[in-house]
């Protein structure tokens, strides 16, 4: 493996400063041509990258694969799939842990890490029994009625990426199942979901790895009560997606448990049981085998060196570019898709949990800008809402656009001669170029000025094969982008301070539970102070 080195210091870096000087004009009539569309694609695992509307040209994309080879991405990218312990800080404290989330699909041919691959395996076939159980009747209610509905509670990984998936892949859903999430702390959400459901009837799949998620356990609790009310017992109705020994590791308390390892982080836990448990159930297991085999495709496509066949490879290319040499603060990810209405929510977590880091491998400072802001929503409910500022607004932000050539389910309809998906991907291929082409106007008011970057990926349909690989896709993209700002993508420290202070002001109102002269002044004044002011005191 290439040793990890700061983006900074790469010869290729300088070369690209010097190029950031000279960047193409995307509204030059002379630049974006129909050979230039031809020539600037690259294809992976089913999908095609078409990139001519990024300020790019032959120099620039030579530096960026030069960038790519002196960095070691590839080299790095092969040693975390073959199980180098990749989350971790030089000389400091951290998880310390191997980061296998590809070997949750590695499962169809030779392994990269065949005993991390032997435990997916192992979950796999405990899946397949359960849904076997499920299906042929073995398996049901204290009625002896089959079970329609489950509960998905969780939170962060254990809800973003399982919940984008399912969304995405509705048109699949086995007949007669229905899925509900429970992810917010928000009583409201879990009374919400709860409200008209036959218990009787429903599963509730309760994931968290360390089995100390506040948020989750508390929301087991409020579900849990709810099946006592009805008469229910709880343990022939929960399922618990776990890490081996934790505390939710109780088959006492679970029907079933299946794993998830400590080297898989929780936003990149879509593949395994975490999801599979849930889109098993929904989708049935060969929907969800084809999920995997989609993600292994795409882990497979991603090891190619030459970054012009390698789409996730150039999309993190072309990222780096804009943040650190465009110096562009976001990303906009504009799904033209209902299906992937809660994608750019996954990536959000994904990219910006992962990349949201300032000090690098080492444990120092870094003095160049690491991962953008993601955001983004379906199009084209998208276009009557926030375009505007994306097209005249004096921010440039970049953006990247997914879309496929059919629907997913069967029949359309022809208004004014073309169909809704016809309309759909024409406004599609429409914004990418308004993008980058702009509109030269007297009107000020109608003035375009373009030069807008922006990246288009396209797919045939939206299917549980190209799902996977569109999963797998953005992994190896952010996964990719933190080894060339060398940082450690796997670990989420940012996210503890937070907790810790909460941890202290539920003390203060666990306090005046117990006593009704409670003052919490003398421990936490400043937080004990928030709290009155926000009328959150009972003295």
């Amino acid at each position: 493996m290439a040793p990890s080195t700061d983006l900074d210091t790469l010869p290729a870096f300088a070369t690209l400063q010097a190029l950031s000087h000279q960047v193409p004009d995307l509204t030059d009539p002379a630049l974006l041509t129909p050979d230039r569309l031809q020539s600037l694609r690259s294809h992976s695992a089913g999908f095609d990258l078409f990139y001519a509307t990024q300020r790019v040209d032959e120099s620039i994309l030579a530096a960026l694969q030069a960038l790519a080879d002196q960095g070691g991405v590839i080299e790095q990218f092969l040693a975390m799939k073959k199980g180098a312990v990749m989350n971790r800080i030089e000389g400091w404290p951290s998880e310390n842990r191997q980061v296998l989330h590809t070997a949750c699909r590695d499962v169809f041919g030779a392994p990269h890490a065949p005993e991390a691959t032997g435990q997916t395996e192992a979950e796999l076939k405990k899946l397949a029994d359960f849904l076997d159980d499920l299906d042929q009747g073995r398996l049901t209610n204290e009625q002896g009625q089959p079970f329609t509905d489950m509960i998905q509670v969780g939170i962060g990984g254990s809800d973003l990426g399982p919940r984008a998936l399912y969304l995405a892949l509705a048109a699949y859903s086995r007949q007669g199942r229905q899925i509900h999430f429970i992810a917010n702390v928000d009583p409201d959400d879990g009374l919400a979901v709860l409200k008209g459901l036959d218990l009787s009837r429903t599963l509730v799949n309760v994931v968290s790895k360390s089995g100390t998620t506040l948020e989750t356990l508390t929301n087991e609790e409020l579900v849990k009560a709810a099946f006592i009310q009805a008469g229910l017992d709880p343990a022939r109705h929960f399922l618990a997606v776990t890490g081996q020994g934790s505390p939710m590791d109780d088959p006492a308390k679970y029907l079933r448990s299946f794993y998830i390892y400590d080297y898989i982080g929780g936003r990149y836990s879509a593949t395994s049981m975490v999801g599979g448990v849930m889109l098993g159930f929904a989708l049935g297991a060969e929907n969800f085998r084809e999920i995997l085999h989609g993600a292994r495709d795409m882990d497979r496509a991603a090891e190619e060196r030459e970054s012009r066949r390698n789409v996730p490879l150039l999309l993190a290319l072309l990222g780096i570019w804009n943040r650190n040499f465009l110096h562009r603060e976001t990303l906009a990810i504009l799904p033209y898709s209902q299906g992937l209405c809660r994608f750019t929510a996954h990536l959000q977590q994904c990219d910006m949990e992962s990349n949201g880091k300032s000090c690098n491998r080492q444990g120092k400072p870094l003095f160049y800008q690491t991962g953008p802001v993601v955001w983004g929503e379906p199009g084209t409910n998208g276009q009557h809402a926030f375009y505007q500022l994306m097209h005249q607004g004096t921010a440039v932000i970049p953006a990247e656009f997914i879309g496929f050539r059919a629907n997913q389910y069967d029949g359309d309809i022809l208004v004014k001669k073309t169909t809704s998906q016809e309309k759909l991907t024409a406004n599609l291929l429409a914004q990418s170029l308004a993008l980058a082409l702009g509109r030269q106007h007297d009107n000020p008011n109608r003035f375009f000025a373009g030069n807008r970057p922006n990246s288009l990926l396209m797919a045939d349909r939206l299917t549980p094969y190209s799902m996977g690989a569109l999963l797998a896709l953005y992994e190896a993209k952010i996964v990719f982008q933190g080894f060339l700002w060398n940082i450690n993508s796997f670990d989420q420290e940012g996210v503890q301070l937070g907790k810790i202070l909460a941890s202290r002001l539920l003390d203060h109102m666990a306090g005046q539970q117990e006593d009704a002269q409670y003052d919490g002044s003398g421990t936490d004044a400043l937080g004990w102070a928030l709290m009155q002011i926000a009328g959150l005191t009972k003295s």
